[in-house]
Parts: structure tokens; C-alpha cells; sequence
């Protein structure tokens, strides 16, 4: 499987786990017959109350727990030093981890102290619990104050893109320092299938919609994605992506997709630049 790589020694397969609503059993089933199927990167986060359910899978898996890239994020209402390092030590807690692989801010707030809030993420860099660090939702602006200001060491940024949503600035800036930018709802919510222009290169290559939209993604440099597929049948379709080939026309056509879908914006989420 391809991977990204970059100076934050972030080593991380660029097609992975989304196990967003799942919960319980089902989460533990999906992510135990994802790792039996080859996936090695399984994507949760403390607000989907799935840590311990993923933990789970891993503990019972045969693979190796260092042969599995695993993110998990810290709510956006925990962002105080102390309750930040409650909400870290309760993930690790959940997935019976020594250290996770990437761990993320997942939304910023209003009304916090940025910088000891960031002193605080790169202090489980620091202390060896945490790989690798970065931010998800994060607008361009607030993110440039984190990289190029504070001067984080992020590894990733984790933002929805999909061929509906426009994220090139975003991208521009993680391929400027070194970051991976990892693609949640990256099948806009299945709403690809439903997309002419993408069901026309499907039908011309043979694959499921799905599989165009995943592999548009894939094939960007720095960019990974992380699809919930509950069922064998769609994780094995989101891993065949891989071994999909696009060509000049296709991405043509994909450019001509209007790029202004964006289906997550909670009450509590900042303000977009869908101009980037």
C-alpha cells in the first residue's frame, strides 16, 4: 500500500479506516475483518465513543500493534491544558495503547489560549505517547498562526475533501510543510455515486464510483483518506481503489465538478474559506 512519508516521521497508509458512527460490536467486527483484509490504518476519535471497541479489534488482531497506524482526536470542548491531558490519557486508556500513532485537535473553539493549548499537544509528542501531532477543521488562517507562528511540528491536518469540495489551499500549505492532509468524508457521504460526471468514468474503467472518487484522492501527493465501510463487500471496494488508473480525461472531467459541497459544518464550527 502507498504510503506518505515526511520530516515528522509520520509513516502512515494512505487509504485507511473511517469508523465514524460506528459503535460497539459493529465497530469491533468492522475494524477486526478491516485488518484481516490488509488495511493498517484505522482513524477514531474520543467524541465517536469508539476508542475502547477499536482497541478491542487490535488487541485480539494478530498483527502487530506497530504494524498499525491508529489517529485518534481530542474534543473541541477539552482543549484546556488539564482536560486536555485527561481526554489523551483516557484515549490511551481506551485503546490499551502505550502511545498512539497521530493525535489530533479535532475542532478548534473560541475563547481558548491557543498557544498553551498547542504547548500541550506537542508536550505528548514530546513525551514519546503521541508519534506524531496535527490539527483537523482547522481554517487556513488558524492554521498558518499554529505552523509558521507557534511553530508546531504538525504532521497532518484532517479536513472533509472529496472531488465536490475545493481544499487546494489547504493542500498547497500541507505539500509546503511537510504535512499530510488526510481526507474525511472523502465520498462526500456516498453522494458521489450519484454524480454523473464520476459514474461516466466509472462505467468507461470498468469500477464502482466510489472507487474514481477514492483514487482522485490517493493519487494527490501528501493527501490520505479514511472511508467508514462498515460491510467486506465496501471495504474491499475502498482497497481495489488502489489499483485503479485514471487518465488525463478523467481528471478533466473531475476538475469540472463544482467545488463548494461541503456537508460538515456544525453550530461550533469556525468560519470556512470554501474560496480556498
Amino acid at each position: 500500500m502507498q504510503r506518505i512519508v515526511n520530516r515528522h516521521q509520520l509513516n502512515m497508509p494512505k487509504l485507511g479506516l473511517g469508523t465514524w458512527p460506528m459503535l460497539g460490536d459493529e465497530c469491533t467486527r468492522a475494524v477486526t475483518q478491516a485488518l484481516e483484509l490488509g488495511y493498517r490504518h484505522i482513524d477514531t476519535a474520543a467524541a465517536y465513543n469508539n476508542e475502547a471497541a477499536v482497541g478491542e479489534a487490535i488487541a485480539q488482531s494478530p498483527v502487530p500493534r506497530e504494524q498499525i497506524h491508529v489517529t485518534s482526536k481530542v474534543w473541541w470542548d477539552q482543549l484546556s491544558p488539564v482536560k486536555m491531558r485527561a481526554s489523551f490519557e483516557n484515549t490511551l486508556r481506551a485503546l490499551r495503547f502505550d502511545y498512539v500513532d497521530l493525535f489530533m485537535i479535532h475542532w478548534p473553539t473560541q475563547d481558548w489560549d491557543l498557544a498553551r493549548t498547542i504547548e500541550t499537544l506537542v508536550s505528548f509528542k514530546e513525551d514519546g505517547r503521541a508519534r506524531a501531532i496535527g490539527i483537523a477543521n482547522f481554517p487556513l488562517a488558524l492554521l498558518r498562526q499554529v505552523v509558521e507562528v507557534i511553530q508546531a511540528p504538525l504532521a497532518a491536518m484532517q479536513v472533509e475533501y472529496h472531488v465536490a469540495l475545493n481544499q487546494a489551499k489547504l493542500l498547497e500549505f500541507a505539500r509546503r510543510h511537510d504535512m499530510a492532509l488526510i481526507a474525511y468524508s472523502p465520498l462526500a457521504r456516498n453522494k458521489v455515486s450519484e454524480m454523473p460526471e464520476i459514474r461516466r468514468i466509472a462505467e468507461k474503467h470498468g469500477v464502482q464510483p466510489t472507487q474514481i472518487a477514492l483514487k482522485w484522492l490517493i493519487d494527490q501527493g501528501n493527501v490520505a483518506a479514511v472511508p467508514k465501510a462498515k460491510g467486506r463487500a465496501n471495504q474491499l471496494a475502498n482497497l481495489a481503489a488502489l489499483d485503479v488508473s485514471l487518465d488525463n480525461e478523467d481528471y478533466a472531467s473531475i476538475v469540472g465538478i463544482a467545488k463548494n459541497l461541503r456537508l460538515v459544518s456544525p453550530a461550533f464550527a469556525p468560519q470556512w474559506d470554501d474560496a480556498a
